[in-house]
């Protein structure tokens, strides 16, 4: 499987065209042929690279880190922590938007769907790009994370001053990979109620905006005006 053969913004095709032609990522595509024989995947295909498509490379500011996919009806829109505009916010976005709230007084939107947090130049990554429905976790190990590890790699390697957001421990294994001496990294529990509120109080959105404006970027506007 090459490059040509994905639908990704071109920024990052040209970025990633290596993992593209990859051994690992015809395995990869190989088990997501077979599995949608037999099951419903989410999200919808065309929405699988949509973090790529809505944050093209040479716009990227910020890094949020998921884990994968949510797997039930209607709610992965290939964003992380992101759900289709009419459908109930899961619980860990609804304390992402409290803390935003309580942090810049933002109000609590309708609508879970980050596309606006894209469009400005977040990232919203999960480290598995699918899943099969109504099985949590069903398609990790499977080749995404190699993917995904990649494409933080790349982030690190040639751009400077983004912000990571790494929510959770397994976020945090991913800072690993990132240079801390070019980059931002700005940590917190998981916003999950299993953390038991440790997520609030993070104030990673302020901070972020004040890390983008202290480098003469323009910061976030963090509000969903659904």
């Amino acid at each position: 499987m090459n490059a040509s053969n994905i639908s990704i913004d071109p920024s990052w095709k040209a970025v990633l065209k290596e993992e593209f032609s990859a051994p690992y990522f015809a395995k990869l595509k190989e088990f997501l042929v077979e599995e949608k024989k037999q099951f419903t995947v989410y999200p919808a295909g065309n929405k699988i690279f949509a973090a790529f498509d809505q944050t093209p490379f040479d716009k990227l500011k910020a890094v949020i880190i998921g884990q994968d996919p949510y797997h039930g009806p209607g709610q992965a829109n290939g964003l992380s922590f992101s759900v289709n505009d009419e459908v109930k916010k899961p619980p860990s976005l609804v304390n992402i938007f409290k803390e935003i709230q309580t942090d810049l007084g933002i109000p609590i939107p309708l609508s879970g769907n980050l596309e606006p947090w894209a469009n400005q130049g977040i990232l919203l990554l999960n480290a598995s790009l699918t899943v099969r429905a109504n099985h949590p976790g069903s398609h990790q190990k499977k080749g995404w994370e190699q993917f995904t590890d990649a494409v933080i790699r790349k982030v690190s390697d040639e751009k400077k001053g983004i912000v990571f957001l790494l929510w959770g421990k397994y976020a945090e294994t991913k800072e690993i990979l990132i240079n801390k001496d070019k980059h931002f990294v700005l940590k917190a529990a998981h916003p999950s109620p299993l953390a038991g509120g440790k997520f609030f109080g993070c104030k990673h959105f302020s901070k972020t905006n004040k890390l983008l404006e202290h480098n003469l970027i323009q910061p976030i506007d963090w509000r969903i005006e659904k």
